[in-house]
């Protein structure tokens, strides 16, 4: 609810650096000195002293500072209260619902199994997949949300909620539709030398880890880190970067300037419904009741392939 330029100011004023803010956000440099100078101008005051050493608050940065930490908390809650009273009818599921976790798949399910819940209404709650602001979202199952329904292999994620698997994705690779890999039908390590290949950091995801580490094996390819969970803007800095990037099969039509081709390995990620650690009954009677329809459709117990989104 911020200002985006306030947002940065105070991501500037934590790093003490317009290049480590930049890192922060996912943003170039010039974009956060561009915001920082407009909010300057804007406001009519000078929020930093710039010097060799770095950066510094000025008196009037300070102040500004503490005000907008305390309106973000303010307004945090507020937005989170509103959304709260929106949805208080007493027969209500809310589904979260964004670019890269889109609610279709959980409305599919819903109309397996609605006959079991008469007079329940569904509410689609949007957000923001933000890097920064993704655990939060995860957290707010059970308030903010009933379910979510996502790719989930991560630790961080799953130390927040519980997970249904409802089937698996295969990771790709995403190029900008200029690059020379991009009328490829499919791709081999091979074809990666001499890329730079974008993935998320080490340690949260095991399948990831494992394309890092077969990655790793080929030292013609360079990895670059992106933060620990994806976002718009690393779609961004991949079309506009000319990088490789890591991604998804369901996640082919997130970016219209990127092109996604499957790759010669085996790496899946399982993908279900995400919710709170301790669901409500209605919550819980919601995936008993998909769990008992699939478990009659597949005796065997196998795990299918999810569908496109």
């Amino acid at each position: 609810m911020l200002n985006p330029n306030l947002t940065t100011f105070l991501a500037v004023a934590d790093c003490g650096s317009f290049n480590r803010a930049s890192e922060r956000l996912y943003i170039s440099p010039p974009s956060v000195m561009k915001q920082i100078n407009a909010l300057e101008k804007h406001l009519e005051l000078t929020l930093f002293t710039r010097t060799s050493q770095g950066i510094q608050l000025t008196a009037a940065g300070q102040v500004l500072y503490r005000r907008t930490k305390e309106l973000a908390g303010f307004a945090a809650g507020a937005l989170e209260e509103a959304r709260r009273a929106s949805v208080q009818a007493e027969n209500t599921l809310c589904i979260g619902s964004s670019i890269l976790n889109p609610c279709k798949p959980f409305m599919d399910l819903w109309y397996q199994v609605s006959q079991a819940f008469p007079g329940y209404k569904l509410h689609i709650v949007p957000f923001e997949d933000n890097h920064q602001g993704i655990l939060a979202e995860i957290a707010s199952l059970g308030k903010k949300f009933d379910f979510l329904v996502g790719v989930c292999d991560s630790k961080l994620w799953l130390d927040r909620c519980n997970f249904y698997q409802l089937g698996t994705f295969q990771h790709c690779c995403a190029v900008s539709r200029e690059h020379p890999l991009a009328k490829k039908k499919r791709l081999t390590i091979q074809d990666l030398y001499g890329q730079t290949l974008m993935m998320v950091k080490q340690g949260d995801s095991s399948v990831v880890d494992s394309i890092r580490a077969e990655i790793q094996s080929h030292p013609q390819i360079q990895i670059e880190d992106t933060p620990q969970f994806y976002d718009m803007e690393v779609f961004n800095r991949c079309a506009r970067t000319g990088h490789v990037m890591v991604t998804l099969e369901c996640w082919r039509d997130v970016h219209p300037g990127l092109v996604t081709i499957p790759v010669d390995w085996d790496h899946a990620i399982p993908y279900g419904l995400l919710y709170a650690k301790e669901p409500p009954e209605d919550v819980r009677r919601f995936v008993s009741l998909i769990q008992d329809r699939r478990t009659q459709a597949e005796p065997s117990g196998g795990t299918h392939h999810a569908p496109h989104h």
